[in-house]
């Protein structure tokens, strides 16, 4: 991996507000990470910062890092922050690396092809890992792997294993059987999915139907339970009225206006 020439300047002003007139400046904040020195705040040209990237596959590559006022250092992007809406940089994070030590670094798989699953089966296409962890030296990091995915049938896949690496530069730290890229068969849920529609048209005048239904249950069964109700009140009344008078207390005189009881005659 070649390096890339880039300088920089320092910075000594953090925050929003900073940060926002260095933009407006054409130029990108960012800070430089290393093991041996605390990290330094500084800006970067963002015109050339551009044409760099554009000018490699990925953004895994050796920067010569040329800081005005500070030696000159190897180092690598660690991350860049784009905005969400214009996709402009707007902050980038580098790691200031020692050429004699190894580093471990993922680096992007890129897909070529087109499976012969996918063109003449109907198949998917899963691309489900996008990455890839190494160690090596910087100066043997691979800039990006590719696989080949022309031959995929369905049900075929290609792990980490089928990642072509030199062996002798570059250890792979990902699992050898995990799955980077599969063709799989097109899901039944898309065939069935217009009847789907279709009944999920129809379905809220039955639910209406049955709603109105269930309301006018519910106030028949009120008007039913009510009317039973006041059944029990009359029917409780009467009874009430039926009932025989309490006897007086012994020794108690009739109330006014009350027949006193005839003595039975005697024969």
């Amino acid at each position: 991996m070649k390096a890339v020439l880039l300088k920089a300047e320092p910075r000594t002003l953090k925050g929003k507000q900073p940060a926002g007139r260095i933009r407006r400046g054409g130029n990108v904040p960012g800070v430089v990470y290393g093991a041996e020195h605390a990290a330094q705040l500084i800006q970067l040209n963002e015109h050339d910062l551009v044409q760099f990237l554009k000018g490699h596959t990925s953004e895994q590559f050796i920067l010569d890092l040329d800081v005005t006022g500070s030696q000159p250092c190897k180092a690598l992007i660690k991350e860049i922050q784009r905005h969400p809406v214009s996709h402009r940089i707007i902050h980038v994070d580098l790691n200031a690396i020692s050429m004699t030590r190894k580093l471990r670094i993922e680096v992007p798989v890129r897909l070529t092809g087109e499976p012969v699953g996918v063109a003449q089966q109907g198949g998917v296409l899963d691309h489900m890992v996008r990455a890839v962890l190494v160690e090596c030296l910087p100066t043997d990091i691979p800039e990006i792997f590719v696989l080949d995915v022309t031959n995929l049938n369905i049900g075929d896949r290609l792990t980490v294993a089928d990642v072509k690496v030199d062996k002798s530069k570059v250890t792979v730290l990902s699992a050898a059987d995990l799955a980077i890229v599969a063709v799989a068969a097109p899901r039944a849920e898309e065939e069935v999915a217009p009847v789907a529609a279709e009944g999920a048209a129809a379905e809220p005048e039955v639910i209406t139907a049955k709603k109105e239904e269930g309301e006018e249950g519910a106030a028949a069964e009120g008007k039913e339970a009510a009317g039973k109700e006041a059944g029990k009140k009359e029917a409780g009344a009467k009874e009430a009225g039926k009932a025989p008078a309490a006897a007086p207390a012994a020794g108690a005189k009739p109330a006014a206006g009350a027949k006193a009881a005839e003595a039975p005659k005697k024969k």
